[in-house]
């Protein structure tokens, strides 16, 4: 795989990621509902834009993004973003939509934990 073409399959998954995050907010009679106060909380900045959270997910831990999901916890909102690891490992993670803080860790898989750090 070039490196243009390794650029374009991950710019084609975060298309992908945004796409199924604005489906999952806007379910069954709920298209005026969490759809429109979740883009209202990013017009507003009250959330940091999804690219920027995939952007630091991306540095900070290995493994490639499988779901993502934007959630409304007791006023606070929360990205939930599950990673799959090349050994199994499944990893979703919690992190603050408002400042991008990571907020939860938790590992199910054939590894024991694993966080890369930030370079």
């Amino acid at each position: 795989m070039t490196a243009m073409s390794g650029k374009l399959a991950i710019r084609g998954m975060h298309m992908a990621l945004c796409a199924a995050l604005l489906l999952s907010l806007a379910g069954p009679g709920q298209a005026d509902g969490d759809h429109d106060r979740a883009r209202r909380a990013l017009e507003a900045g009250e959330v940091l834009p999804l690219r920027a959270i995939l952007q630091r997910v991306e540095r900070e831990h290995t493994g490639r993004i499988m779901e993502v999901e934007l959630e409304d916890k007791d006023n606070r909102w929360l990205y939930e973003i599950k990673l799959l690891r090349s050994d199994g490992t499944l990893v979703k993670l919690k992190i603050d939509a408002r400042d991008g803080s990571l907020l939860g860790e938790k590992v199910k898989g054939k590894s024991a934990p694993h966080r890369q750090e930030a370079p």
